[in-house]
């Protein structure tokens, strides 16, 4: 800071070198007052302060050592001659507040930006984690169907398919046995077309030797094939279908008296009843079929029975084990 230049005090006050001596100093002052900012600029950054000095340590608020926003240069009228009190000297170039402040600020910036990664990566995990459950049920999932899954069947120990092992003679188409049977299975239908039957109406008591007839209905079934066994064509064909999937062939019809209703009858003796129905009739609609039973020679209880069969007489065979062939039964008491 300049020292202050005062009057002379042994010169006259209106003289020529008093009057001088005062140009001087008011040329003097003059100049301090403009010297006086730029001897304060510090090549400082403005850490906060307002005004168009912003960065760069100068302007308004440009210095350090007083409060941001506000003035720190004093302005005089030129000509005074007082003395020009400076501000406070400055304690530090940098606000230790402000920057603390601002030290916070970032550091905390940093915690959030850190935070945030935390978080994406634990989403990022998690969702991994999600994803390798699923996977691991789905892997879980398959292992428990693959386990519940029966395994395959053994090989199935096949006797033969022919008679070429058979001891027995082969059979001719008439109805003698033991014989060995080498005619083709033949043709079974779908299970869809599966040929079945039902009788529909029979009488419940008849008298020894009283005709009644029987009502029969058959589905899936062309009654327009029957080799004549005693003609030597029983078991002589395979099996054959229309061109619709139908099974060809016929039905028949027995009564028998049983001996017993507790026990299962022999099945050699020659029924009371027999008929074969091939009437060219039929189809894969349901139909009724009307059979008269001349009558039945001994008092007891009988056995009507009806069972499909193919052109050379054997029951119709089907597509699953499990479905009921083609047969009917019923019991008529005879007085």
């Amino acid at each position: 800071m300049h020292d202050p230049v005062l009057p002379d005090p042994t010169l006259p006050e209106n003289s020529p070198s008093a009057r001088a001596r005062r140009a001087a100093l008011t040329i003097l002052a003059a100049a301090a007052v403009v010297i006086l900012p730029t001897a304060c600029d510090y090549a400082v950054a403005n850490t906060g302060g307002s005004g168009s000095g912003s960065g760069y340590g100068y302007g308004y608020g440009g210095h350090s050592g007083h409060s941001a926003g506000s003035s720190t240069v004093q302005t005089v009228p030129a000509g005074n001659t007082g003395t020009l009190e400076p501000s406070a000297a400055p304690t530090s170039s940098v606000e230790p507040t402000t920057d603390a402040t601002e030290t916070t600020d970032a550091t905390e910036t940093t915690d959030a930006t850190e935070t945030t990664d935390a978080t994406e990566t634990t989403d990022a995990e998690e969702t991994t984690d999600a994803e390798e459950t699923t996977d691991a049920e789905e892997t879980t999932d398959a292992t428990e169907t693959t386990t519940a899954a029966p395994p395959p069947p053994a090989p199935l120990e096949i006797l033969g398919n022919d008679c070429s092992t058979s001891d027995l003679d082969a059979h001719t188409g008439f109805q003698d046995a033991p014989r060995c049977v080498a005619i083709a299975f033949g043709e079974v239908a779908a299970a869809a077309q599966s040929p079945s039957l039902l009788i529909t109406d029979a009488p419940d008591t008849v008298a020894v030797g009283e005709a009644f007839t029987l009502q029969v209905s058959t589905r899936n079934l062309v009654r327009d094939r029957f080799l004549g066994a005693a003609a030597g064509g029983y078991y002589r064909e395979s099996s054959f279908l229309t061109a619709d999937g139908i099974q060809r062939g016929h039905f028949h019809t027995a009564c028998r008296m049983l001996a017993s209703t507790d026990v299962a009858p022999d099945a050699e003796p020659v029924p009371a009843f027999f008929l074969a129905t091939q009437d060219n009739q039929g189809g894969a609609a349901p139909d009724q079929v009307t059979i008269p039973v001349t009558g039945l020679p001994d008092a007891g209880v009988a056995q009507c029975a009806v069972w499909a069969g193919d052109g050379s007489h054997r029951v119709p065979m089907m597509q699953r084990a499990n479905q009921t062939p083609a047969f009917d039964i019923v019991r008529i008491t005879v007085q």
